[in-house]
């Protein structure tokens, strides 16, 4: 401790100096932070929020302090055609990204078109700098929409894991979705290390729906290891290049018992509803909608593709045929 009482502390990789003694929870405040909507990280162990105010700051710590950042009512059904993911029953299928939109506020007024009930969130550092600073929750209500928090820019499992810890002690979420990533240009899954952090995940309680190449094989062991919905690409993210191999996507379907929904690639509209025509319980996407020349539009048409794909595959498809076959009978024909 130094002669003025304070001691010397390091927090989202930024020194600083605290007075000596203070709590974790007296430290938040001092930054302009409510405890209750962050998550802090002590030299590399999560602080449960329950000991915020109990747990005293020593000289030398090293703190990551976190939230979630952006990375209606809904028109009826024709019946009820919900979806069920790890015991939670929702009616949209259409899971839409909190990233790339120029603000929050355009950001929200998608998520509405969208008709979405759940968007996936990225975790990154709280800007202590500046923590009056607009928040995602101050758009999206975690009340009313399910947030599912993601490892997005994760590339092993040990980053993906601690980022989702975070993510519990933040908000409480335990219905995470995973994603770890083999190299930045593709941002193709490492089956390997997703495999690994999934099984971990698992056996500390989380419900992690998993991002992962279209391979029905990878699938089986995904679900095998405790996933609890599987999401293999469609082509890869941010391209808008659409679903490139139907084959794969449908024998993944065919082949788990958990829901599967296409993650990235989707460009437009009709790529969306080419999805749910393979039999998807639904689609996530992000860019195809915020990088839109009108991304409110865009939402809006994602939710009719989502929708007219999913009951074109209830209604069920017409064989395909070699040749002709007349509509009009040939009986009687003038």
């Amino acid at each position: 401790m130094n002669a003025d009482g304070t001691i010397q502390v390091r927090i989202n990789g930024e020194h600083r100096r605290v007075l000596a003694g203070i709590t974790i929870a007296d430290l938040a405040l001092e930054l302009g932070l409510d405890p209750a909507k962050v998550a802090v990280e002590r030299n590399l162990e999560v602080v449960p929020r329950s000991t915020l105010k109990d747990v005293i700051v020593e000289d030398g710590d090293d703190y990551e302090i976190v939230h979630f950042v952006g990375g209606g009512d809904h028109a009826p059904a024709v019946d009820d055609d919900s979806w069920t993911v790890a015991g939670r029953t929702f009616r949209s299928r259409l899971i839409v990204g909190t990233g790339k939109y120029k603000d929050f506020a355009q950001n929200a007024a998608a998520v509405e078109a969208s008709g979405a009930e759940i968007v996936t969130v990225a975790v990154r550092r709280v800007n202590v700098s500046d923590p009056s600073a607009p928040v995602l929750m101050d758009y999206i209500d975690p009340k009313k929409i399910t947030y599912l928090p993601n490892t997005a820019g994760c590339f092993d499992a040990e980053s993906a894991i601690r980022t989702l810890r975070l993510a519990r002690e933040a908000g409480g979420w335990d219905l995470v979705k995973l994603e770890v990533l083999g190299e930045a240009r593709t941002l193709y899954p490492d089956m390997v290390e997703t495999l690994r952090a999934t099984e971990i995940l698992a056996k500390e309680g989380f419900l992690p729906m998993v991002y992962c190449v279209d391979d029905p094989i990878a699938a089986k062991r995904l679900e095998d290891a405790g996933a609890v919905a599987i999401m293999p690409l469609g082509a890869p993210i941010g391209s808008g290049l659409g679903i490139q191999n139907r084959v794969t996507i449908r024998l993944i379907v065919e082949g788990t018992k958990l829901p599967v929904l296409v993650d990235a690639g989707v460009g437009t509209a009709s790529e969306a509803s080419a999805a749910m025509e393979l039999g998807c319980a639904g689609v996530l996407m992000n860019t195809a909608i915020a990088e839109a020349k009108n991304p409110i539009m865009m939402a809006a048409a994602m939710k009719a593709a989502v929708e007219s794909g999913r009951l074109a595959y209830r209604a069920g498809r017409m064989g395909r045929r070699m040749y002709a076959d007349p509509s009009s009978p040939l009986a009687g024909l003038i």
